[in-house]
């Protein structure tokens, strides 16, 4: 390990030596660079990694209690002890899926499908000699997905995890918690000239674990990649791991990757081959509740927009309590409303609040002819504007993208002004402002 350190340590001050060659975040190469982009694809393709809610381990019966004290939850099984079976596998458990989303208007919008394919683990810990590590983790089953290499930017990527993660929620089968480490993602990046079949130096992008992460790591990586090649300097991309430096916003190396003779895989002895009938997976399949994308397509039968519908079955909690409103008989349209205006703005305020707890402080009470009203709203429009242009200076590309054309993302600022303000922001009061800032002479 101590070799390895000290690899990792020269190389990342290799690449410091060589930072003035391929920095990429000064303003003139930006634009240099936004240009470049559009003569490469970038071919993007994403492991993901979801820790399975179960009550024991995979291979013994140790319980998994996420904060337990350190080494309170093992056998001799979990901790792998020598003359014990390599606990250590990959078992194909279902391939030809597909993961669809849909990309929220202010990004462009449309539907996407993505191919994967599905591997089930288990959580393996090591450490150098004399480390103190904790093994509660390791025997802890890990649902591994592979996308197929069909996303082209960072946006497509992190909306595809985020759609992971829901399905994981829909199904509960993994808490989904990124920060905790029960969801990160892997990604492999590598571009190409366009019309151009054959991939390029694949470099992978380790441990992500948030989805703005997912974007602004593949994004960066991209120009780095196009950046080194308008250079010539194509050859020095090389088949490595690399890590997310969030405080300089870039990614470094990691270590050089292996090739597949070094991983010296072998068959393992102790595991047979998993065969799984037809009937079982036919069993299974009508099994599953309402997926995020049924549910989807179900809301906009409505005659709901797509706005309405992500919000709606973004999260399952907020997807249940608008059906059981609906099936009440509530006006499907009134319903929305209630849930994505006034319900959703007092969970902002209080972050401690259930969707029940909304509804019983927003429900209208009728006391000698007075009704309960929601929070007052800011109406000042100097306090409103200054949000506003707030959020406009921190978010120049897509002003950008707006004023050529892109009006769609219009929504986008809305929202992000509607967060600063805590949900406050007299919405009538902030379109007209955005409005009027949006369109000025930039």
């Amino acid at each position: 390990m101590k070799s390895s350190s000290v690899t990792q340590t020269q190389t990342a001050s290799q690449e410091k030596q060589q930072s003035p060659q391929i920095k990429v975040s000064t303003q003139t190469q930006t634009k240099t660079i936004d240009k470049l982009i559009k003569d490469y694809e970038a071919i993007i393709g994403i492991e993901t990694h979801v820790q399975l809610s179960t009550l024991t381990k995979a291979f013994c019966g140790c319980p998994y209690n996420y904060g337990a004290q350190p080494n309170t939850s093992i056998c001799p099984v979990c901790m792998g002890l020598p003359g014990l079976p390599n606990i250590s596998v990959d078992i194909p458990i279902a391939t030809n899926g597909y993961v669809d989303l849909d990309l929220p208007v202010e990004f462009g919008g449309g539907h996407r499908r993505y191919s994967v394919s599905f591997f089930l683990n288990v959580i393996s810990v090591s450490s150098a000699p004399g480390i103190a590590v904790d093994l509660n983790r390791a025997g802890v089953p890990l649902l591994e997905i592979v996308s197929e290499p069909d996303m082209r930017n960072g946006i497509e990527a992190a909306e595809y995890a985020a759609e992971i993660q829901r399905v994981v929620h829909y199904l509960g089968i993994s808490n989904g918690n990124m920060q905790g480490g029960s969801l990160r993602c892997d990604v492999n990046v590598s571009i190409r000239p366009i019309g151009r079949s054959e991939f390029g130096t694949k470099v992978e992008i380790k441990n992500l674990n948030s989805f703005s992460s997912v974007n602004r790591a593949i994004d960066f990586e991209i120009s780095r990649q196009v950046f080194l090649h308008s250079q010539g300097q194509g050859s020095s991309i090389v088949q490595e791991t690399r890590l997310w430096e969030e405080g300089a916003q870039k990614t470094i190396t990691m270590r050089k990757k292996e090739g597949l003779s070094d991983y010296r895989y072998f068959p393992e002895p102790d595991l047979p081959e998993v065969i799984v009938k037809k009937e079982c997976i036919d069993s299974i399949q009508n099994s599953l509740p309402e997926l995020p994308e049924m549910k989807r397509r179900r809301y906009e039968s409505m005659g709901l927009s797509m706005q309405d519908v992500l919000f709606l079955a973004n999260d399952i909690n907020v997807a249940e309590f608008f059906d059981a409103t609906i099936a009440k008989g509530a006006d499907v349209k009134l319903a929305t409303n209630w849930i994505m205006g006034d319900i959703a703005a007092y969970m902002k305020n209080d972050l401690e609040a259930s969707l029940e707890n909304a509804m019983c402080s927003m429900v209208v009470e009728k006391a000698g002819g007075g009704v309960r009203q929601a929070k007052p709203s800011i109406v000042d429009p100097a306090h409103i504007e200054k949000m506003v242009d707030k959020v406009l200076s921190e978010n120049p590309k897509q002003l950008e993208q707006y004023r050529a054309g892109k009006t769609k993302i219009q929504g986008f600022f809305a929202g992000q002004v509607m967060k600063l303000s805590r949900g406050k922001a007299n919405p009538g009061l902030l379109n007209k402002i955005l409005q009027q800032k949006l369109n000025a002479t930039s």
